[in-house]
């Protein structure tokens, strides 16, 4: 029985750590939705300014980007310049320096200065919603070696426990061997 023990015990702590990983992988996803922001600072053709859903930014947009913001969606600065902290990306701590011309990514950090920019790519095509989705889908995925693992495991681990039942029913009904006995 200890080995079918044994093997019971190892597929339920493996799916136990799965779930766990997965759990925090859920985690991750959400810290990342939370760096986009909700809103964003629209610069209307007559030079007024207001504050949208990021929902409503199209290609095209004028954005305002203010000290202290995030960046909203993905686009190049056209007028401005500010540093601006990537490390979301890149893992770099020092803010770059991004001046008209210069692309800048959305859920990046501008650092003090404030431009304008014009939205490239919103939604779904931004580097910030591809990201989430690359990790969603990884979450949602399994490695080749743990699908073979879980279909060998699927039969491995009933036989075991109908061996080791057949075994304890077998011997307690013939009883133990002469042998056995004799040895107690």
């Amino acid at each position: 029985f200890e080995p079918a023990a044994f093997i019971i015990v190892l597929v339920l702590l493996g799916q136990v750590l799965e779930l766990r990983a997965r759990s925090h992988t859920g985690k991750a996803v959400q810290a990342l939705l939370g760096l986009a922001p909700k809103t964003a600072r629209i610069v209307r053709e007559n030079g007024g300014e207001e504050d949208i859903a990021l929902s409503a930014v199209h290609k095209g947009d004028l954005l305002r980007v203010r000290p202290g913001e995030r960046i909203a969606v993905d686009g190049k600065i056209t007028e401005g310049s500010s540093p601006v902290d990537e490390s979301m990306l890149t893992g770099e701590p020092v803010p770059i320096l991004k001046t008209a011309g210069d692309p800048v990514i959305g859920g990046c950090l501008n650092i003090s200065g404030s431009f304008i920019m014009r939205a490239e790519q919103v939604g779904e095509s931004t580097v910030l919603a591809q990201i989430v989705n690359l990790v969603s889908a990884a979450q949602r995925s399994r490695a080749p070696i743990q699908r073979l693992a879980d279909s060998v495991s699927a039969y491995f681990v009933p036989a075991v426990v109908l061996v080791a039942a057949a075994t304890a029913v077998v011997w307690g009904l013939a009883g133990p061997s002469p042998r056995m006995a004799h040895a107690l």
